[in-house]
């Protein structure tokens, strides 16, 4: 079964007041060896977005390619019947948002990317880790998953989520956003987008995000100051004020 999320009131985060005109169905993708409830701030902000876990983390089977990935959330967003769908997708999400947009352009209203990019090459000493954590996950299992600058309460969530999903969900994911590779399709995109990343992201740095406003023909990107990549979650009200603003300028042409 698909497991999607929403959170009808805000914890810890402003709630974001739409127009009654907004007619958005936002739908999060999460990265690499992460989960919905990485999103816990947006989807307290935005009371009518999704957030889906991707199979294998931890439930069902893991899927080997961002290819597959678009495929099966194609069959979600349909078996949903989600109109005027905007995705936003987080690294690897991003990937799938990317490859969603060259698939099955005409079931999007516009896409989101955070921390992404049109390709994602993961350097050796990433995955060499992770091999080695899926015969002895002791150190997988100390390790705090880089959300040091996270609300605690959301990182202990998430750093929860990333034991569940496991090294060989990670291991599986980093694999899939090597093999992605899009650069010379890029421009084949046309919806509307949104590029976000923080300036200190190591994992997808600003440069990324720079080659998509550039290559896509419709694309702004913001920078945010003293962001990671897991800004949207470090810094929720800011990241969901610009979600927002990106979804009025939808709404404004789709009315």
């Amino acid at each position: 079964a698909v497991q999607a999320l929403t959170y009808n009131r805000p914890p810890c985060c402003n709630h974001i007041t739409l127009s009654r005109t907004h007619i958005m169905q936002l739908l999060f993708v999460h990265g690499s060896g992460s989960s919905a409830e990485s999103f816990r701030f947006q989807l307290a902000a935005f009371p009518s977005a999704r957030a889906v876990n991707l199979p294998g983390h931890p439930h069902g089977e893991l899927l080997p390619s961002v290819g597959a990935c678009s495929a099966w959330l194609h069959e979600y967003v349909h078996r949903e019947a989600l109109r005027d769908l905007v995705l936003c997708g987080h690294s690897l999400g991003g990937a799938v948002t990317l490859q969603y947009a060259l698939d099955y352009p005409d079931d999007l209203q516009g896409i989101m990317l955070i921390g992404s990019g049109a390709r994602l090459k993961v350097h050796p000493r990433f995955l060499e880790p992770l091999e080695a954590a899926m015969q002895d996950p002791t150190a997988w299992n100390a390790q705090n998953g880089g959300f040091d600058r996270v609300a605690p309460a959301l990182a202990e969530i998430m750093n929860r989520r990333r034991i569940e999903n496991g090294p060989r969900a990670m291991l599986n994911d980093m694999r899939a956003c090597n093999d992605f590779d899009i650069m010379s399709r890029i421009a084949e995109i046309t919806l509307p987008a949104f590029a976000i990343v923080g300036t200190d992201d190591v994992m997808t740095p600003p440069k990324y995000s720079t080659f998509l406003a550039a290559q896509l023909s419709d694309c702004t990107m913001q920078e945010v100051p003293g962001a990671t990549h897991w800004g949207y979650a470090e810094q929720p009200d800011l990241y969901n004020a610009a979600i927002a603003q990106f979804i009025a300028t939808l709404d404004a042409r789709k009315t």
